[in-house]
């Protein structure tokens, strides 16, 4: 008998509040699988951890890979978890704050590219990453971390 384990990722989802309304800062997966894919290819800021790793802490340090930058201070808003499509389950937290994304130096991650041609490649584990309204978000974001963001609208009301 197998035993599967879920798998996890926890992630920070940064806020701010501007004239129109609240935004938010979502990564655009990198990677050939994405390149050319918006809807559906935008995230939380957001990585795996394994069981050993507390979700919280887990959020700060992937933070810190995919983006090169230290985790905002502030106080931090639970989200709670989201299970996507594909079975991950997603905790994140709402922080608010403001960031320039030309700042950002993100993390890479290698993989055989093309398939089953022998060849690795390095890829940006994010290869953009912007702040968006909360509308336009909905509509970029992984379908379930939508989720997301409307605990976000609710907390910020």
């Amino acid at each position: 008998m197998t035993v599967r384990t879920t798998r996890r990722s926890a992630g920070l989802l940064l806020f701010r509040r501007t004239g129109d309304g609240l935004e938010v800062l979502l990564g655009h997966m990198g990677g050939p699988f994405f390149a050319k894919k918006e809807s559906g290819a935008w995230t939380v800021v957001k990585g795996e951890y394994g069981p050993d790793e507390p979700a919280w802490e887990a959020a700060r340090r992937e933070f810190r890979e995919e983006l090169g930058l230290a985790p905002p201070e502030g106080e931090a808003v639970a989200l709670g978890e989201v299970a996507q499509a594909g079975g991950k389950v997603v905790t994140a937290w709402a922080v608010e704050a403001d960031l320039d994304p030309e700042t950002i130096t993100p993390g890479t991650f290698t993989m055989e590219w093309p398939p089953r041609s022998g060849r690795t490649r390095e890829f940006p584990e994010l290869d953009r990453v912007a702040w968006f309204a909360v509308e336009r978000a909905r509509e970029l974001i992984v379908a379930a971390q939508a989720t997301f963001l409307d605990r976000l609208a609710e907390h910020a009301d």
